[in-house]
């Protein structure tokens, strides 16, 4: 029954914690034993925002007796993470759940209970909350002009806020305007003035209204100039457009109103419509190839530019070099690195297995070589990680027997005869699903809601020094990344979120090469963040709430500093069957959102790179490259240099793919990379249903010696 119980434990960690997309109908379609079922006291919650209200909730039999299995209670519907917390949310032993239940945001929710069994034993229940929608207090005018040309358009964009200080994007606000002569406005708040005149835009809803006196006056521009300086580029290239607007005696017109767009077409009239994205400061890219007119206008006036795309063209054959294969029990992550003695070496984790971590000898690719096993108390080996030195591995616990879980630290100075140095389980009970090794120091992700930083100078006495946790409803942590002194957290909902942790000089990685670093952003990197004060200085968050792992760069050519923020999502159905189960091949969903952090008060997603039939997980980005696995995708490698813009996978960046099979697989024949890392020009990665593999990138003009 224990091991049952995490398993259950672990795919609720990949699946629940990560998209929330399974749906009512297909948890209850689970339930197999209809003569247990949840008690919820009260039988359904109303409250309105701000409220706590006390939830009782019992597993029962069919006479009303309490059963003493474990279960999780948790909300869903649309953001239901930030809008309804459950604390706890685990029932004790006795089978009974005393929790507080408190309404963040407005809207109907279920709160679903689970039990903590196999999915064959599995028990759901539900019931609804309902939090009142607060009355509305403001609306605003964002960045609102108001003075505009004749014979412009344009848009005006609102914030509705209520009583409790929440932004409602859901309301519809009507928009009019007192003079439509002059000014004719939607309600979707694009504008068009007619005429030289004055006006008053309206936005009204529920009762409350705010105005904004609108002049307009005669349109001064005459011509306009359009300049690009390339006619001709890639698909992927970025341009950037510039607008000289002037007035009849050729004077230049500074605040004129510019509008951008584009059309196009393919080089051949067989090929798909083409493709591309453009913005209204003047950045255009081309995603497919042919001939695009770029279109600048202001009222009557406009200018184009026709420019000619061309496919990039950077594919390459990529050959297998080796394979170590593990097909009893999934691979988890990995981590290769040079030895004290100077030879490559790798560790893989196993997922949901026996607690075992694998070392490998790596030095030849081709002829990988197992040196050690590591056996610990877990089911789930999710993380591995090699100090600088080579000397100290760290891997993770879940699903340990006393539930302690935590972290067990090793000596790898000799490979081929590991030692566990000690354990660190200290208010790590909750499970550890992945850690980060850097300048002595462990980032262990805890329990889901927070990472903890320990000490390891002496790694027989780790001590904890510092944690970093948001405050924010429901919130949650996957993963830590940590480069050059700042932590990179996945926080689901919450997005990707940059800690200062000390190693970062007076925002160092943010800064132009040779310039000096922005005031404001040196003085709050000079606050003193450190292991033991952990200071957030930036974040970016967006919309799905997917965030599973984050992983920075910098591109030297444009001096742009990107953080690869990215998903991982379980649907609910699989074209398979009923997913990541045993014999049945796993689908997953997700793609990786490029931000640019150049200025980090001000982060934007600018590109992204999107798989049409998998999801992504881990990645890596060395020498403007980009390797990454894609699950049930496969091995993917992505050009990812110069200034980044659009759909890097219609722009026909990638480089190459691999697919890894094994017909003795854990799901034979099915692919499910976990996690690749470049090494010495290698791309080592491992697969969740064969092992680790070490592959090569082949020469342009060499020929490809292995198999494809």
């Amino acid at each position: 029954m224990l091991r049952l119980s995490f398993r259950f434990v672990t795919v609720c960690a990949l699946l629940f914690m990560t998209a929330g997309l399974l749906s009512t109908s297909a948890l209850s379609q689970e339930q197999t034993k209809p003569e247990l079922k949840f008690r919820f006291t009260p039988e359904k919650l109303q409250a309105n925002v701000g409220d706590k209200l006390d939830l009782k909730v019992e597993l029962i039999d069919k006479d009303g007796a309490v059963q003493s299995t474990q279960f999780f209670v948790f909300a869903r519907g649309r953001d239901a993470r930030r809008s309804v917390e459950v604390n706890p949310r685990r029932s004790d032993s006795t089978g009974v759940l005393n929790a507080i239940v408190t309404a963040h945001r407005p809207g109907s929710f279920r709160l679903m209970a689970i039990s903590a069994t196999s999915p064959e034993e599995r028990v759901t229940g539900m019931t609804m909350i309902d939090i009142a929608y607060p009355e509305l207090e403001k609306i605003t005018f964002i960045n609102p002009k108001t003075k505009v040309y004749a014979n412009t358009h344009g848009e005006y964009a609102l914030k509705v806020t209520d009583v409790a200080g929440l932004v409602r994007d859901e309301v519809k606000v009507a928009l009019t305007s007192s003079n439509p002569d002059v000014v004719s406005i939607n309600d979707y708040g694009h504008f068009r003035a007619h005429k030289a005149g004055s006006t008053t835009i309206a936005a009204t809803a529920e009762g409350v209204e705010t105005r904004l006196q609108v002049e307009v006056a005669d349109n001064p521009v005459a011509s306009l100039e359009l300049h690009s300086e390339m006619t001709e580029a890639r698909t992927g290239d970025v341009f950037h457009f510039q607008t000289t607007a002037r007035n009849a005696l050729g004077q230049i017109v500074a605040d004129a109103p510019v509008y951008y767009s584009f059309h196009g077409k393919p080089f051949d009239e067989k090929e798909p419509e083409v493709s591309g994205e453009i913005e209204q400061n003047g950045r255009f890219v081309a995603n497919t190839p042919g001939f695009y007119t770029v279109i600048a206008s202001s009222g009557p006036q406009k200018d184009e530019v026709i420019v000619r795309i061309t496919q990039r063209e950077v594919q390459q054959k990529i050959e297998i070099v080796g394979h170590a294969p593990v097909l009893k029990v999934r691979t988890s992550d990995l981590w290769v690195w040079e030895g004290i003695d100077g030879r490559d070496y790798a560790v893989t984790g196993t997922w949901n297995a026996d607690g075992e971590a694998y070392f490998w000898d790596v030095t030849d690719p081709s002829n990988i070589t197992p040196t050690d096993t590591i056996k610990v108390d877990a089911r789930t080996v999710n993380d591995v990680k090699i100090s600088e030195d080579g000397r100290v591995c760290v891997i993770s616990r879940e699903g340990a027997s006393n539930r302690k879980n935590g972290i067990v630290i090793l000596d790898v100075s000799n490979p081929r005869d590991v030692k566990i140095i000690s354990r660190y389980d200290d208010e790590l009970t909750g499970g550890v699903h992945n850690v980060f090794v850097y300048d002595n120091h462990v980032y262990a992700v805890n329990n889901g809601r927070r990472y903890d930083i320990i000490n390891i100078e002496d790694p027989a006495n780790p001590q904890r020094v510092g944690r970093f946790e948001l405050d924010t409803p429901g919130h949650a942590v996957h993963d830590v990344w940590v480069v050059d002194g700042i932590a990179y957290s996945s926080n689901w909902s919450d997005g990707v979120q940059l800690v200062d942790i000390g190693g970062a000089t007076a925002g160092g990685p943010f800064r132009g090469f040779g310039k000096k670093p922005d005031t404001e952003l040196a003085q709050a990197m000079l606050k003193g963040g450190s292991p033991s004060n952990p200071i957030q200085f930036a974040s970016y968050e967006y919309p799905s709430g997917w965030n599973h792992a984050a992983f920075p760069f910098r591109n030297e050519k444009t001096n742009k500093f990107y953080v690869i923020a990215g998903d991982e999502a379980s649907p609910a159905v699989s074209p398979y069957g009923e997913g990541f189960r045993d014999q049945i091949p796993g689908v997953m969903a997700g793609w990786l959102h490029f931000v640019d952090f150049t200025d980090p008060k001000n982060p934007r997603e600018v590109a992204r790179y999107k798989v049409p039939e998998a999801g992504s997980h881990n990645y890596w980005v060395e020498d403007d490259i980009l390797y990454v696995a894609f699950y049930n995708g496969g091995l993917r490698v992505v050009d990812v240099s110069g200034e980044l813009m659009g759909d890097l996978y219609l722009q026909g960046r990638e480089i190459a793919r691999l697919l890894p099979t094994h017909p003795q697989g854990h799901t034979p024949n099915s692919p499910m990379v976990w996690g690749p890392q470049p090494h010495k020009g290698v791309i080592f990665f491992s697969d969740m249903n064969s092992g680790l593999w070490a592959a090569r990138l082949v020469p342009k003009d060499q020929p490809s010696g292995g198999t494809e």
